[in-house]
């Protein structure tokens, strides 16, 4: 299992967003020699098809009108440009060392299941897929039509288009694709990725349920790299894809194999319920694969398991915030002092809280403004941060502060209007300040809450303390926990934490003081 810093509330399954290479010294040295030799050649080789399939692809559609593009391509078309095409597809992938594909079970036809399903996604090199999937048309972001050589294959493709940051865009697309995979064989085959992000294999993570909206039968489809180096994968962290295709590259050749499981045939149930149909899919692939089914997705860029409709960051933000604390020279007293500071400015300005870099370096009392960046870098997308969101992350597993005083503090925080009750966007907020990411999908919570009346402090407090679920999450996630072995802050054998400036906290983490949170 891996143990980079990860934390879930799923701990008993590997963490499915970090691949490492791991090479032998013997094999480093092979792979240079290698590497030096076969990347370019097969770099060159690769791009040589692709340039030659770059015009083929464009003629396709040469000369037709919109509304021709919007329906299939039929008659000569199809069968001059489809083969070539295709040949032409197989040969980039010889050309990168897949001198064979192994192909297990049978292709169903379009009549007995309009959408091939593929897992685990491993990396831009599993669309080889494409080759005895006989190009079925895909899913792809609309972003990639503006890229060389690739806007004309998605294209020839004839791919439905979605724009991630656009909503009207992503309704647009369930409606084209639902459209497709009803249309009674109109439409050619359709093959996505339901994982929707890539993993290193060793766990499914949860089905995205677009493959599965249609309600239409469809037919699972196992990858396998049989390889002695596991080079193909990459993934949210670990093995960048330049490293992939160096490593991949490199190597005398790469096996790939492609398992066609028979066509699922969805209950009425299921039909009634796309995500209950692609949960009980996921399953069915993971056993054949002997890798467990997970929770876990992708989130907004980051990878979070889910627990009664909350996103829990594998990698806490507050965890890594305080680890990089500590390494800038901050014992306990000064993270106190810290969270001090921090509250007094959200406090004197709940509104307007956006913080740059420049000014939590000195909120913190830090030494180096790039330790400042990187903690802003955990929140958000550039050098400020909502400086709430830190406060009540941190706070929140620091031992300093106890939930009920926290939660009081950052009803205050997150009431715009100070009645005393949140609202369903107020408490999406303050969950996602508490948790460290955005919470999209608080309804669950809401509805929970509001059931005893308004959703005030204590009502929170009542749900999160007493709903099984909320009380795993606060056990297993809020938990206050040591971020370096070399940390002065210790549990004592009578539930007590004591640090080096001899201040006292029970095991809860109340922090005896408590003077900014009564």
């Amino acid at each position: 299992m891996e143990k980079d810093n990860c934390h879930s509330a799923s701990v008993e399954h590997p963490n499915p967003f970090v691949h490492r290479v791991k090479l032998t010294k013997a094999q480093r040295i092979r792979g240079i020699i290698l590497g030096s030799i076969l990347f370019p050649l097969r770099v060159v080789g690769a791009a040589f098809f692709f340039l030659v399939m770059w015009p083929l692809a464009r003629l396709r559609l040469a000369g037709l009108s919109q509304e021709e593009r919007s329906q299939p391509v039929t008659g000569w078309r199809r069968w001059v440009f489809h083969p070539i095409i295709w040949f032409l597809s197989r040969c980039v992938f010889f050309s990168l060392g897949f001198l064979w594909v192994k192909v297990k079970g049978r292709r169903a036809d379009l009549k007995e299941a309009p959408v091939l399903v593929v897992a685990p996604h491993s990396g831009f090199l599993d669309m080889l897929v494409l080759c005895p999937a006989q190009l079925a048309t895909v899913v792809s972001r609309s972003e990639n039509t503006s890229l060389p050589v690739i806007g004309a294959l998605l294209e020839f493709n004839q791919s439905v288009l979605v724009s991630r940051k656009d909503p009207e865009s992503r309704k647009k697309a369930v409606t084209q694709l639902t459209e497709r995979l009803t249309s009674n064989g109109y439409w050619p085959q359709m093959l996505m990725f339901p994982e929707g992000t890539t993993t290193n294999g060793k766990a499914l993570i949860k089905f995205k349920p677009g493959a599965f909206l249609a309600g239409v039968p469809v037919q699972p489809v196992l990858l396998h790299y049989p390889n002695k180096l596991d080079t193909v994968r990459w993934t949210y962290k670990g093995t960048t894809w330049t490293e992939a295709l160096w490593h991949t590259t490199s190597q005398l050749y790469t096996n790939m194999t492609v398992e066609f499981l028979p066509v699922y045939n969805p209950s009425e149930e299921e039909k009634n319920d796309p995500n209950l149909y692609a949960d009980n899919v996921q399953k069915l692939m993971a056993k054949a694969l002997g890798v467990p089914a997970t929770d876990y997705v992708m989130e907004g860029g980051v990878p979070v398991s889910k627990m009664g409709g909350l996103s829990l960051p594998m990698e806490s933000p507050a965890r890594q915030t305080l680890s990089l604390m500590h390494q800038n020279g901050l014992g306990p007293s000064d993270v106190e002092a810290a969270l001090d500071r921090m509250i007094d400015r959200c406090q004197s300005e709940p509104q307007g809280s956006r913080t740059s870099a420049e000014e939590l370096l000195s909120i913190i009392g830090l030494m180096e403004r790039q330790t400042a960046v990187d903690i802003c870098g955990l929140y958000s997308k550039d050098e400020s941060v909502d400086l709430r969101q830190v406060y009540v992350s941190v706070a929140a597993i620091s031992g300093f502060v106890s939930l009920k005083s926290l939660l009081h503090t950052a009803f205050r925080l997150f009431n715009k209007d100070g009645r005393g009750t949140l609202s369903a966007e107020e408490l999406s907020d303050l969950m996602g300040a508490l948790l460290g990411v955005p919470q999209h999908h608080t309804a669950e919570l809401y509805k929970e809450t509001s059931s005893h009346g308004p959703v005030t402090e204590d009502n929170l407090l009542r749900e999160l303390t007493t709903h099984p679920t909320y009380q795993r999450v606060i056990r297993e996630y809020l938990h206050s926990k040591e971020v370096d072995p070399q940390s002065p802050i210790t549990t004592l054998s009578n539930g007590k934490t004591v640090n080096n400036n001899r201040n006292m906290h029970n095991a809860n983490g109340s922090f005896h003081c408590g003077k900014k949170f009564d």
